[in-house]
C-alpha cells in the first residue's frame, strides 16, 4: 500500500519534514516513491512553511494512497492557502 507521510529531516531539535509517498513497509526516512513537498515547522506561518505540489497529491489520492494524520492536516491548510492567495 502507498502512503503519503512525512519523512523527517534537519539537525537535533531543529526539524524539517519532506512529505513523500512511499510504500507503507519502507522505514521512515528510507526510500520513497516520490518527493511531493516540504514542510517547516519553525518557519513563520504562512512564510513558506508548507509547500506542496496540490496537483501532485490529488493524483496520489487518486491512485489510492493513504494520507496520515499529520499529513491530512497539511494538505487541508495548504489549500486554503492556495485559495486565500487567488
Amino acid at each position: 500500500m502507498v502512503v503519503i507521510r512525512l519523512a523527517r529531516g534537519g539537525a537535533k531539535k531543529r526539524p524539517f519534514y519532506r512529505v513523500v509517498a512511499t510504500d507503507k513497509r519502507m522505514p521512515r526516512d528510507g526510500r520513497f516513491i516520490e518527493l511531493i513537498g516540504t514542510f517547516d515547522p519553525r518557519a513563520a506561518k504562512g512564510k513558506g512553511s508548507i509547500n506542496l505540489k496540490i496537483d501532485r497529491v490529488e493524483h496520489w489520492l487518486k491512485m489510492g494512497a493513504q494520507p496520515s494524520e499529520t499529513v491530512k492536516s497539511l494538505i487541508k491548510k495548504a489549500k486554503s492557502l492556495v485559495g486565500a492567495a487567488t
